[in-house]
């Protein structure tokens, strides 16, 4: 080839590569809910209903949000929260999710309350590979990653939670004879089952009666006469907040005096332990992994003390000393950290990815020495917690951190 042919071709070739520079080239499809300066999220709350009260948590969440957007967003993006009342009421929780998914078009879900109102769309969101990420409970069905891996729990477990309970019990109180009251559905179930699996062989001859009840239900006043006879000394509720707060109070009515449990989600003096009565509630027990703002020994704590300045700026509606804040500030959080590990991936699949690979994460308002760890076989968010008895005007943490 002659000296003249070659610088042709090679003219020809350096055109070629600086008009392929000047054409931009085709934008990578984006994610449903994501755009040059915006991430959108969706989640469903009880802001009506029979478990109103937890609303709180969703509006903590959104507040989060606010100050994160306010501090220029994540990775260049501000988050957009679409919030939807579903009153705790599966039919509308469907209705509400699928206008989320199909209308909205939300990146993910996240944080959205209730065992039953979510179980009547893990499905379809596990149809769609929409991520249903850490669901304000803690039932066993949320760690299924081989049938649904789309959906991940927020809370620790409600099995491990009961077991412990079941193994302090037999250290403590062998001989008790234990009276139950659970919700009907996978809350009130899976914390049975974690109590008679503790307790083994001597569940039979352990367990004197048990009482059911719909979160629906106006009063649990006769599942509770009804146990106070059958002459158990030792009284297990595993109940979400009204019918906790009832079982408090009508058992202090009728002068019933036993060894009380109650379950960690349940534990809030405002929404719960000052309703009852708080004269009725010293000496129950329960777990916690979180620090409770109204608790005097974290009264100096500096991240304590940074929450409280936040919710006065932020969610200044909402009371500091309320620990369903708390849980909201913790998953907000949480999930932020997930957004900020995306990077520019901000596809479900990476989204999940991320949220599945947390190893050891520390948040401030967890209790000293508990983590955040996932991996793609164990969805588990939270694997310790602490025991705690109330004294009639705090919680008070007992022995050492429980791993379940």
């Amino acid at each position: 080839m002659d000296a003249k042919r070659l610088d042709a071709r090679l003219r020809r070739a350096v055109f070629v590569l600086l008009l392929a520079m000047l054409v931009p080239p085709a934008a990578a499809p984006s994610a449903p809910g994501v755009n040059d300066g915006e991430i959108l999220l969706g989640q469903t709350m009880p802001y009506s209903g029979p478990i109103s009260a937890y609303s709180t948590v969703g509006r903590a969440m959104a507040a989060y949000l606010d100050e994160v957007n306010e501090e220029g967003g994540v990775n260049g993006r501000k988050i957009r929260l679409v919030s939807l009342d579903d009153g705790y009421g599966p039919p509308s929780t469907v209705e509400q999710t699928r206008k989320l998914v199909e209308e909205q078009q939300v990146l993910f879900i996240f944080g959205s309350v209730g065992t039953a109102p979510q179980s009547v769309v893990q499905k379809y969101l596990n149809a769609n590979n929409v991520p249903q990420l850490f669901i304000q409970s803690g039932a066993r069905k949320w760690n299924d990653p081989q049938h649904f891996p789309w959906s991940m729990a927020g809370l620790r477990s409600y099995y491990a939670e009961a077991r412990a309970y079941a193994k302090y019990l037999l250290a403590v109180k062998p001989q008790a004879r234990i009276a139950l009251l659970y919700q009907n559905g996978d809350f009130g179930r899976d914390h049975l089952a974690g109590l008679r699996d503790a307790l083994g062989e001597k569940a039979a001859a352990m367990i004197a009666g048990t009482q059911t009840f719909e979160v629906t239900d106006p009063t649990v006043d006769s599942q509770i006469a009804s146990l106070a006879s059958s002459g158990a000394n030792t009284f297990f509720s595993f109940s979400v907040s009204k019918g906790t707060a009832q079982a408090i109070r009508n058992v202090g009515d009728i002068g019933w005096h036993p060894f009380f449990f109650i379950t960690s989600v349940s534990q809030s003096k405002a929404t719960v332990l000052a309703p009852a009565g708080i004269d009725r509630a010293a000496g129950i027990i329960s777990a916690a992994f979180e620090k409770d703002p109204s608790d005097p020994q974290w009264a100096e704590d500096p991240k304590v003390r940074a929450f409280r300045v936040w919710m006065k700026r932020y969610y200044p509606a909402g009371d500091d000393a309320e620990l369903l804040n708390v849980a909201g500030n913790i998953e907000a959080r949480l999930v932020v950290e997930v957004l900020r590990r995306c990077g520019e991936d901000l596809s479900g699949e990476n989204v999940l990815r991320q949220a599945t690979h947390l190893d050891h994460l520390a948040l401030p308002l967890l209790l000293p020495g508990i983590t955040i760890s996932t991996t793609p076989e164990d969805y588990r968010v939270i694997h310790q917690f602490r025991m705690q008895r109330f004294d009639g005007t705090r919680w008070l943490l007992f022995g050492e951190p429980i791993r379940s």
